[in-house]
């Protein structure tokens, strides 16, 4: 029988200062939030604070990472229990909102500094590919484990396209004053519908060089 290691003392104190930094980002703001408080607030040593985290950006990735990995734990259900692509792709931008909505005022006030196109802490920068590639594979898995028939030109950039998607349904999340993104739920609800016949449109005979152009147009763009 395995036995779950032990974490080490090291361990141990990277996650503590990992999850005092999530707090602190949450409760005052990215701007507020400095490697000395985040030090003093876990109980160590602003060098033993730098020892495990370069930085405030560092950080951020983490938290990137953590915000990723639980909506992915939160699509799993849907992906095993439907196959049409529109069902999928509504439960998994619904578990996108839903994995967010704890961090909504975080959200705003950190928007400024994630928008920056220079910032590390864009999610379009080199720093936040690795979790842009893993917001991309739950996109993929829409795809792939659907129904739906499309041609494989379409199916290859479909994933990314849809990762695009989610990434505007959040910037609406962030401005969203209505309770519970009251709002940004029923943009999800009128828009999924509208992509999935979006996509069947392209295997209309007429339409499949008007969508050809698009995605050429799209792959250009994007070097």
């Amino acid at each position: 029988m395995s036995r779950v290691a032990t974490p080490t003392k090291s361990e141990q104190t990277r996650d503590l200062i990992a999850k005092t930094a999530l707090r602190l980002f949450r409760e005052r703001g990215y701007e507020a939030t400095t490697m000395r408080a985040i030090a003093a607030e876990a109980g160590v040593s602003v060098g033993n604070a730098y020892y495990y985290f370069s930085s405030k950006e560092e950080l951020i990735q983490l938290y990137y990472e953590h915000s990723q990995d639980d909506h992915t734990e939160a699509c799993r259900a849907v992906l095993a229990r439907e196959r049409e692509f529109r069902a999928r792709l509504l439960g998994v931008m619904r578990a996108r909102i839903d994995t967010l909505q704890p961090y909504k005022e975080f959200a705003g006030k950190f928007f400024k500094y994630a928008a920056e196109p220079t910032s590390p802490l864009s999610p379009f920068s080199k720093e936040s590919a690795p979790i842009r590639e893993a917001a991309v594979a739950v996109y993929r898995e829409v795809v792939d484990g659907s129904t739906l028939k499309a041609d494989a030109e379409i199916r290859a950039d479909l994933p990314e396209l849809l990762w695009l998607y989610s990434m505007g349904v959040i910037l609406h999340w962030v401005y969203d004053g209505s309770p519970d993104a009251a709002k940004t739920y029923r943009l999800i609800e009128r828009t999924v519908p509208l992509i999935d016949r979006l996509v069947g449109l392209a295997r209309v005979p007429g339409m499949r060089g008007v969508v050809r152009d698009a995605l050429a147009t799209y792959r250009d763009l994007r070097r």
